[in-house]
């Protein structure tokens, strides 16, 4: 299994040249998610990801460029971040589908680099649907608001909605280990999950948050909320529990509960924690340490952009190849720390060199640091399967 949780019989998630020909012909899905399952201990670490650090290396040369395009295409930080984050963000939930559920599918079943593209092009498709669909449910439906000025501007009015259905999504896919939607299959439970985190997300949006600051009576305008959440306080707190679940579930690949065997005290266990360790960090930075909302986005997002680099990219090169799993892990983890604070000082220092007009500098950290990089992995690693750079590959097992 590679970190994305991805089958390798294919060829491996690092892109080999076997395709599965057709959604009939792939086997069924785990009961349990690879990225959670325990480290094999009878698998020697030495052999582990024998084509690290090259494939990473190599990745980078097509990870950067689409980072750059994200982070500063529309015309500089802060026009990217309003335009690209409300579109990028509701394509995350589309992502976990194809990439947690359907396995690379329909794209499974052509050439590589055909397949990551067809991918892509039906993610695109998705993050556009979702985010009418998103203007629809926090206001109206406003076309023109899409890529511009509107009735509505998307950033950062939907981002919430988005960033709820992204975690929930990770949430019932890595903690709750996709149990039971797996049993229904791969295109089946990958839609269900897409649906159930979207109606979890719109109850927590409209339950939770507090809107205000727009006519409820113009066209267009925003549908007032009385809920308890201030909007920039609700996201920084879904970038908590989502550094946890990468922490638990990436980095450490499911301990300490993979070693729970029943499955109800596990799942339990793994929801309690990630949800308890999300809101105890949240509550550290935002009132311990007194950070704005804005900076706790952005710190926690560097979190989660790390791991994904360190643990799925570089596929935990070289920790779990010079230790056994549990130190390996946790050289992991520290690796990944280090990296947060280089991306979030690097990003700062290109932040304080621009010019805002209305945005939040670390508003738009958080942004590159989870959709224009933790994206840009994701897409290459789990969709893609590392093409062009690992065609004709038979790709990695990894930890």
């Amino acid at each position: 299994m590679t970190e994305a949780g991805l089958t390798v019989s294919s060829g491996g998630a690092t892109g080999g040249s076997k395709r599965l020909r057709g959604y009939r012909t792939m086997p069924p899905l785990p009961e349990r998610p690879g990225i959670s399952a325990p480290d094999a201990p009878a698998e020697p670490p030495a052999r582990l990801g024998p084509n690290q650090p090259r494939l990473a290396l190599s990745g980078l040369i097509l990870i950067v460029p689409l980072f750059v395009l994200l982070a500063f295409g529309a015309g500089g930080p802060e026009r990217s971040l309003q335009i690209l984050a409300p579109v990028t963000t509701f394509a995350l939930p589309p992502i976990a589908m194809v990439a947690f559920y359907w396995e690379d599918w329909p794209g499974s079943s052509l050439r590589a680099g055909w397949a990551g593209l067809t991918d892509t092009l039906l993610l695109v498709v998705a993050a556009l649907v979702l985010s009418v669909v998103g203007q629809a449910v926090v206001a109206e439906v406003d076309l023109p608001a899409l890529f511009g000025a509107g009735h509505v501007a998307m950033f950062p009015h939907t981002m919430p909605l988005a960033a709820g259905a992204f975690t929930v999504i990770l949430q019932l896919t890595l903690v709750t280990e996709g149990w039971p939607l797996r049993g229904l299959g791969r295109v089946r439970s990958g839609i269900v999950a897409l649906l159930i985190s979207w109606v979890i997300g719109a109850a927590l949006y409209f339950t939770l948050l507090d809107v205000h600051g727009e006519p409820a009576a113009a066209p267009g305008g925003l549908h007032e909320l009385s809920g308890p959440v201030a909007p920039g306080a609700y996201g920084a707190w879904l970038t908590s529990v989502g550094a946890w679940q990468l922490v638990f579930f990436l980095a450490l690949r499911g301990r300490p509960f993979s070693g729970i065997r029943r499955r109800a005290p596990r799942l339990l266990a793994g929801n309690v924690a990630v949800i308890a360790c999300g809101w105890v960090t949240y509550l550290i930075l935002r009132h311990g340490l007194d950070w704005t909302p804005n900076r706790v986005f952005a710190v926690c997002g560097s979190v989660i952009a790390a791991i994904l680099v360190v643990a799925m990219l570089f596929e935990a090169w070289p920790w779990t190849r010079l230790f056994s799993p549990l130190p390996g892990r946790l050289s992991v983890l520290i690796t990944a720390l280090v990296l947060t604070g280089v991306l979030y000082g690097v990003l700062s220092a290109v932040a304080q060199h621009t010019r805002w007009s209305h945005e939040n500098p670390d508003d738009w950290i958080g942004y590159a640091v989870l959709n224009a990089l933790g994206m840009s992995v994701i897409l290459h690693v789990a969709i893609w399967r590392r093409w062009p750079v690992a065609t004709g590959t038979t790709g990695n097992k990894t930890t």
